[in-house]
């Protein structure tokens, strides 16, 4: 990996690029440079969401992302590497498997809504699909480990269980979409 910062303001990206790992410049727009900031600000939105109550085991899950998240961010910034483990996709299945067992089905669609966590974990379950499609993107044009895209799906995958599960922390409930089409054909068969 490239050299840790020393100093914040280096003034080398005045110019519209920006180093990655491997010391090579890129313009600030290229494919790899929005898939690493999607991939940052997904981090950054689960460090908010971690303010928030919440059952240990989940405060515990989401701690693990945030690392995992760090690694893929390196990945990203340098071409070729792989830092991102398949042992941490089979992580979020697990996880995933864990909070599903709790849930009751759903029969409809529900809205990003509840608890301000649960909307919170919404937030980042929206922000982990614009960060799969970046790196989806990247690896269209450049080659890409599989990793990275299989970590993203799940982790918006977990986001949506784990707003569920944050929904019903105290006694609370999914809020459910009222569809004007659902309801006229509730009507109907009455």
């Amino acid at each position: 990996m490239g050299q840790r910062l020393t100093q914040i303001s280096t003034r080398t990206g005045d110019n519209g690029t920006t180093g990655l790992g491997n010391n090579l410049r890129v313009s600030k727009n290229s494919l790899r440079v929005h898939a690493m900031g999607e991939v940052d600000e997904l981090n950054s939105h689960i460090g908010v969401l971690l303010c928030e109550d919440m059952p240990q085991d989940v405060r515990d899950v989401l701690v693990e992302v945030q690392h995992q998240l760090f690694n893929l961010g390196g990945e990203l910034s340098i071409p070729g590497f792989e830092l991102l483990k398949t042992e941490a996709v089979a992580d979020l299945d697990a996880a995933l498997a864990l909070y599903n067992a709790q849930l009751p089905k759903l029969q409809e669609f529900i809205l990003p809504a509840g608890s301000r966590g649960a909307a919170l974990a919404h937030v980042c379950r929206t922000v982990a699909r614009r960060a799969e499609r970046a790196t989806v993107a990247l690896g269209n044009e450049e080659t890409l480990n599989e990793t990275p895209k299989q970590y993203l799906n799940r982790l918006s995958d977990l986001m949506f269980v784990l707003a569920r599960i944050l929904n019903r922390m105290n006694g609370g409930d999914d809020v459910y979409w009222k569809s004007q089409r659902m309801a006229h054909n509730t009507d109907d068969a009455a």
